[in-house]
């Protein structure tokens, strides 16, 4: 086969055009990084998958600029149910109408339809090409050179060089292959029927997700739109559901009669494993998604996780790129989002349990364990709180030496609404893209250099007047006089009450010096000369 070979380097090549990575390539275009998108297929794959999206998610979709598009394809969820094999409630995890995000904490939606935002805000981004029908074969990179994409679509093969690659082509995908991942079994795999279906029928239902906690048939529903249902179960056979059977499975939520206005849109099996891949990078080429780890459905988390990672990684990659900072800060993307996407697996898979007990011989005893557990007062509602736990320490985490109770490093920073100038905006939507301050105490000049070197805008949350309540009440609860936030909103580094410097830029600012922001720990370097 003939190989053509595109003449310039694209700075950034990204296979798979699914959420995980089209949403990377929006959020590089905002900081000005070219991508090409690599996609087998030519269109949107058109049947339900993922359909739960959490608040930080909802926070990254505003970060690429398509938040107010997917508010008008999403609705709010009340919460997580687990039921018996009666199904009356043992536990109720309630989601907030508006989290510490800003957004509500559970929000339904269909892929499809998200997918067609994403890719029309990739068509109005000039820094990003989307190529469909271009089925990638090869990626291979030799010491610091680019890395080598090959591909063939309808008119042959195809050879693209890139600075870095981004792989978002799930658990099968050729990247994985490339980076040389091989993947770590957290002990869980079961198969399950999914359901989604459409009808006008009267379904019996709360406005949230259920799941059935019985050993011999666990199951899981959930509205997921105005007429749009979606049914998992774990069934011991693979036959065919005929009208009969599904009449029977669905009995405890809908009377389907003669079938008369039910649609069954789709029926897929699936194994839900969790696995995490033991490496996420080679080089520059990176495992995002799918690709990097595989979790089960139980607790929402899947598309969430991958999202996550675009979010991670790109604001480093932008810096490395466009600003030439330390090729280790790319370090920190699987050290910090390995351990989080592990813990996050973990719970979807004590879900799991909670749900089937598991199916070895200690079965039993898990379930009725983990059915008194959930029946402990204030359990659900802290659980609720930690689907998404904070970042661990780190280069990039500066935590203090005995970290208080509220300690904020490695968590996120609230999203109020404020208003600047007579307008009403939401918080990340006034800071940018860069790193930023907010402060409820003046800075003292060591952390106003820094601040300066890295281009980060300072907030007084003094100036916000009550809209700045909510920052000045958090702040107070971390006792802290200040915070540094890193681009994608993570809390780096704190200026303790009464301090008067941030406690950790011995170690993140070797990370972060470019050529345009000096920066060394004492503050920033001078001109030679």
């Amino acid at each position: 086969m003939t190989v053509e070979h595109d003449s310039a380097t694209v700075p950034v090549v990204i296979v798979g055009a699914g959420p995980v990575g089209v949403t990377a390539a929006l959020l590089l275009a905002r900081r000005g990084v070219r991508t090409v998108v690599l996609e087998r297929h030519h269109d949107v794959y058109p049947l339900p998958r993922a359909v739960a999206a959490d608040d930080e998610v909802r926070r990254i979709l505003q970060a690429a600029g398509v938040d107010e598009e997917f508010a008008a394809i999403s609705r709010p969820a009340r919460g997580l149910r687990l039921l018996d094999a009666r199904h009356r409630v043992m536990a109720e995890f309630p989601r907030a109408a508006r989290g510490v995000h800003g957004f509500p904490q559970t929000g339904m939606f269909d892929q499809p339809e998200l997918e067609r935002v994403l890719r029309a805000a990739l068509a109005r981004a000039r820094e990003c090409e989307l190529r469909g029908g271009a089925e990638v074969f090869g990626v291979e990179q030799d010491g610091g050179g680019p890395v080598r994409v090959t591909y063939r679509d309808d008119e042959g093969g195809h050879l693209v060089r890139a600075d870095a690659v981004l792989g978002c082509d799930g658990a099968g995908g050729v990247t994985r292959e490339a980076v040389g991942a091989e993947w770590e079994d957290l002990r869980f795999e079961e198969r399950w029927t999914v359901l989604d279906v459409r009808t006008g029928l009267p379904v019996r239902c709360w406005e949230g997700v259920e799941q059935i906690c019985d050993p011999e048939r666990p199951a899981t529903f959930m509205r997921v739109g105005e007429d749009r249902y979606r049914w998992e179960f774990r069934l011991r056979d693979d036959a065919e559901l005929d009208h009969e059977r599904l009449r029977e499975l669905l009995a405890p939520w809908v009377d389907l009669a003669d079938g008369a206005g039910f649609e069954l849109m789709r029926q897929a099996r699936y194994t839900f494993r969790a696995r995490v891949a033991d490496r996420w990078r080679r080089g520059r080429v990176f495992l995002l998604g799918d690709a990097a780890h595989l979790t089960p459905p139980f607790v929402g988390q899947g598309l969430c996780a991958g999202l996550r990672d675009a979010h991670n990684l790109t604001w480093k990659l932008a810096r490395v790129l466009q600003q030439g900072a330390d090729e280790r800060l790319l370090e920190t993307y699987e050290r910090e989002r390995g351990p989080h996407a592990r813990q996050v697996i973990r719970l979807a898979v004590a879900m799991g349990w909670a749900m089937t007990g598991g199916q070895d011989r200690r079965a039993a005893l898990r379930r009725g364990l983990v059915g008194a557990a959930v029946r402990i007062p204030g359990l659900a509602t802290a659980a609720a709180r930690e689907l998404s736990p904070a970042l661990a320490a780190g280069p990039l985490v500066r935590r203090r030496i005995r970290p208080r109770r509220h300690d904020l490093a490695g968590g996120f920073c609230p999203q109020p609404w404020v208003r600047v100038d007579g307008r009403r905006t939401r918080l990340d939507d006034l800071l940018g893209d860069s790193f930023a301050v907010l402060t409820a105490a003046p800075l003292s000049p060591v952390p106003q250099a820094i601040t300066d070197a890295l281009g980060a805008r300072i907030l007084a949350v003094t100036d916000l007047g009550d809209d700045g309540a909510p920052l000045t009440a958090w702040l107070r609860e971390g006792h802290a006089d200040a915070v540094l936030l890193r681009p994608d909103r993570v809390v780096m580094d704190v200026v303790p009450s009464g301090g008067d410097d941030f406690t950790g830029t011995a170690d993140w600012a070797p990370l972060l010096h470019t050529a345009r922001s000096p920066l060394r720990p004492n503050g920033p370097q001078r001109n030679a000369c």
